[in-house]
């Protein structure tokens, strides 16, 4: 390798070539060899080597610049489809998305033929979707289709896109034409899920040969014994699958048997433990029982998992309704104000939560901040106050007792500048 790089330096290009070249063998995904490859590859008009080494580049690193620019360079007066290609992926790497997009649109034009303009039309379509915009996405996927029917993507693709846009109605038919008129098998088993997902249980029986989508489905159908009877057969080997202990858990609810319900919806949550379900399955089971208080804290925590706020907050105050007095439902209410910019709601919360827990340092910090903000200095030193004596230790009692006990025996700022004003006058 030293021998190479004198050679180089010597602008021995052909000399130096050759003994890069004997090293490819033993470093053949070495990014720093195969660059200085390419570029004496190009001063020796190497072209389609210079290419070779940067498409493998881009191969072992994708994100490399250097490797984009100098294909961009080379291709700009040979082949117009590989130049807007190689500068869509460019601008795509840089973030710069409206740019990438016309490249992708030059490339599909300049392409020979449609199977050609593929790649430029997938990438495209992937833009469009990061972008939520879904119909320009659904063109060239549609394109795509046509031009490439042997392809099952794309008809993957379109039926994602057509669920979130047209329904999942269209989304039945475009995978309906991938079985039919391009004979995607694996297609059976995505449209059985669809079907389950469209209240078509008895459609989803009819393609599905896997145990636990035939399980779903019969408990759709209400054939609960029938599923349950598939479950216990397969359930060593799907224990693993949280899809299992779902529909166990489903089935133990129809069957009032709570404990059993509780202990599958426990399982699940151990393989899934983030998912609204668990809380959706306790729900249901509190609401069976009559236990108002826990069905409304387990529809909030549903809804605060599944991203609506409003709707969460009002299912926790609901629980409040039925007690007024548990603490962690308290904070949690508080936080939810908090996290909706009702500051002042949140704090009656926090001073609720203290008369509960007058230990509770974190409620004591919000109080303070909240009275100091609204310039109520006297009230927020007295959480300052208990603050310290709860956890003398606090950094934020560190970092602002002094403060706040100056503002609370000057009166902040402006009383302090009136102050000082009147005092010279006396």
């Amino acid at each position: 390798m030293k021998l190479a790089e004198q050679l180089e330096l010597d602008e021995k290009y052909d000399e130096a070539y050759a003994e890069y070249r004997k090293e490819l063998p033993h470093r053949a995904n070495d990014v720093e060899l195969l660059t200085k490859l390419a570029h004496i590859a190009l001063i020796l008009n190497k072209r389609d080597e210079a290419k070779a080494y940067y498409g493998k580049i881009l191969e072992i690193d994708p994100s490399n610049v250097l490797a984009h620019e100098q294909l961009i360079d080379i291709y700009v007066t040979e082949d117009k489809f590989r130049y807007y290609l190689m500068r869509g992926n460019l601008h795509a790497l840089q973030q710069q998305f409206s740019y990438a997009k016309s490249d992708y649109k030059k490339a599909i034009d300049h392409a020979k033929d449609n199977n050609e303009a593929l790649p430029a039309r997938y990438l495209y379509a992937s833009i469009c979707e990061s972008q939520e915009k879904y119909q320009e996405a659904i063109d060239q996927y549609l394109r795509i289709a046509d031009d490439d029917p042997k392809n099952s993507f794309s008809f993957i693709k379109l039926a994602e896109l057509y669920e979130k846009t047209e329904g999942i109605v269209a989304s039945i038919e475009i995978l309906k034409r991938g079985l039919n008129d391009s004979g995607f098998k694996e297609f059976e088993e995505i449209l059985a899920g669809y079907y389950i997902r469209n209240s078509q249980p008895e459609k989803a029986l009819e393609l599905t040969k896997n145990d636990l989508t035939k399980a779903r489905a019969l408990m759709d159908l209400d054939k609960n014994d029938d599923a349950f009877e598939i479950l216990s057969r397969i359930k060593d080997q799907y224990n693993e699958q949280p899809l299992m202990h779902s529909l166990l858990a489903q089935y133990y609810f129809q069957k009032n048997m709570k404990e059993e319900a509780f202990k599958e919806i426990d399982e699940y949550e151990k393989l899934s433990p983030n998912s609204p379900l668990i809380y959706q399955m306790k729900a249901l089971i509190y609401e069976k029982e009559g236990d108002n208080y826990n069905e409304h804290v387990n529809w909030g925590k549903f809804y605060t998992l599944k991203g609506d706020k409003d709707v969460a907050l009002n299912e926790y105050m609901t629980a409040y309704q039925f007690d007024d007095k548990n603490a962690e439902l308290i904070e949690t209410i508080a936080v939810q104000l908090e996290g909706l910019k009702d500051m002042t709601k949140a704090c009656e919360f926090y001073e609720k939560l203290i008369e509960i827990e007058p230990k509770n340092a974190n409620a004591l910090q919000k109080l303070a901040i909240f009275r100091d903000s609204i310039g109520d200095y006297t009230g927020a030193m007295d959480y300052m106050e208990q603050l310290k004596q709860v956890d003398p230790r606090n950094k934020f009692i560190e970092d602002n007792y002094e403060k706040f006990k100056d503002r609370a025996e000057n009166g902040g700022g402006l009383a302090q500048f009136f102050k000082s004003i009147f005092g010279r006058r006396m």
